[in-house]
């Protein structure tokens, strides 16, 4: 039986006429378990590979032996399937014409999706819109499966307009989850993140086709870990406050404040997907109404919720003061993630400006991003960061862009920009 905890940091006083209450919670759950085997329902595994024509002999290759990797973690019992993706989806595995499009895993099925994976071919042009669909078709085909997630392979650019894929991703939001990964340099970071950004998942390059058997191996393993199907975090603030931000920091930056379901008329519900035994923390921003001082309030109630069940809570406070020794300091906390939320921001604007040739704009933001990822201990992105400027001094965020720079390099940077490291004690 799994279990939740939540703690929550702030400083919780403010001064006179203060009105915002900035609050981490962070929410750890232990005993998982494994997907689909806590009786709340099965789990569905989909995999989803990119046969498009851009896909050469060895990129297809090592996909399929990726995909292959990938079927030898998912556990027994779990429903799945295999599509592959060009300028149409097509469910490569099971070979059904009507009915349920995804089969139990077993021995037999293993391997009969494994010959079926390796007579893909590659051809034809790139419409991931419909690779999306057909895996929302198949998770529904199965109403059984509650915790569905999906593995997506690409190389390419997608050929659909902006609006075709954000119409796609629209419909697969609240049905699954998918973890992206894109192998080469011919994809666009921005596109992809937004299919992983909106479905609850992640988005990382696969430099060189060779590695991708190890992401997909372990891109199942931890889906395989997640023995919490779905989860949701609540919040309620008192009459007359607002909620400014919702957000996930850690692992990763991620805007849920959009993505409130309404509950009541206080209390809001935003996503968190499937659980495995993790910690995750969150920055939840609240506006209240001043009070007088030495008056107290409870700001903002924050809750983790399984199937309407509370199981776990954290309190966030406010309190009003005259002692400035109480008021002024921010919560190291708070302070951290700020400026792990700025940092990802800067590194993805100053790639943007670079990539549109303003130099000047693409200086100033990656020398900012320099600075925060010294400021607070984000060793990953100062490493990242060094292939694409020299650093003349980090504390100051001086750079220079460097004048020739790897492609794989900068979308290594701007894949990692959301990945956040917890405080340095």
């Amino acid at each position: 039986m799994a279990e939740f905890s939540a703690t929550v940091y702030q400083n919780e006083y403010l001064p006179d006429g203060g009105t915002d209450v900035n609050a981490i919670v962070t929410i750890t759950c232990v005993g998982a378990g494994v997907a689909g085997q806590t009786g709340a329902g099965d789990a569905g595994e989909i995999i989803i590979i990119d046969t498009s024509g851009s896909m050469g002999d060895l990129e297809m290759e090592q996909a399929k032996q990726a995909a292959q990797a990938a079927l030898a973690e998912i556990v027994d019992g779990t429903y799945f399937a295999v599509v592959s993706g060009n300028g149409a989806a097509f469910l490569a595995y099971p070979h059904v014409r009507t009915g349920p499009g995804m089969v139990r895993m077993s021995p037999q099925t293993r391997a009969e999706a494994s010959r079926a994976i390796a007579q893909l071919t590659s051809g034809g042009g790139t419409a991931i819109g419909t690779w999306l669909d057909l895996t929302g078709q198949l998770f529904y085909s199965v109403p059984q499966v509650i915790q569905r997630h999906a593995i997506l392979l690409t190389d390419g650019e997608n050929n659909e307009a902006p609006e075709v894929l954000d119409a796609a991703i629209g419909r697969a939001m609240g049905v699954y989850q998918v973890d992206c990964r894109g192998v080469g340099t011919s994809w666009k970071v921005e596109e992809i993140r937004r299919i992983a950004t909106n479905l609850l998942g992640t988005v990382d390059i696969i430099p060189q086709p060779h590695q991708m058997s190890d992401q997909f191996r372990d891109i199942m393993r931890t889906s395989m870990a997640r023995g919490v199907a779905e989860a949701e975090l609540r919040v309620w603030t008192p009459q007359g406050a607002h909620i400014l931000f919702v957000r996930q920091v850690s692992p990763t930056v991620e805007e849920l404040t959009s993505r409130r379901r309404p509950i009541n008329d206080l209390t809001g519900g935003y996503p968190t997907g499937a659980w495995a035994d993790e910690s995750r923390d969150y920055h939840v921003s609240v506006r209240l109404a001043a009070k007088a001082l030495g008056q107290e309030q409870l700001a903002a109630r924050v809750q983790l919720v399984i199937h309407e069940q509370v199981h776990a809570q954290g309190l966030v406070k406010a309190k009003w003061s005259a002692d400035h020794s109480l008021t002024a300091p921010i919560d190291e906390q708070v302070a951290h993630y700020t400026g792990q939320t700025e940092l990802a921001a800067m590194i993805q604007e100053g790639l943007a400006a670079k990539s549109a040739g303003d130099d000047a704009t693409a200086t100033q933001k990656l020398g900012r991003a320099v600075q925060l990822a010294e400021q607070t201990g984000n060793d990953e992105a100062t490493a990242k960061l060094r292939k694409v400027v020299d650093v003349e001094d980090a504390e100051t965020g001086t750079v220079r862009l460097k004048r020739s720079v790897e492609r794989a390099d900068e979308m290594a940077l701007d894949t990692a920009s959301t990945k956040t490291t917890r405080i340095r004690r």
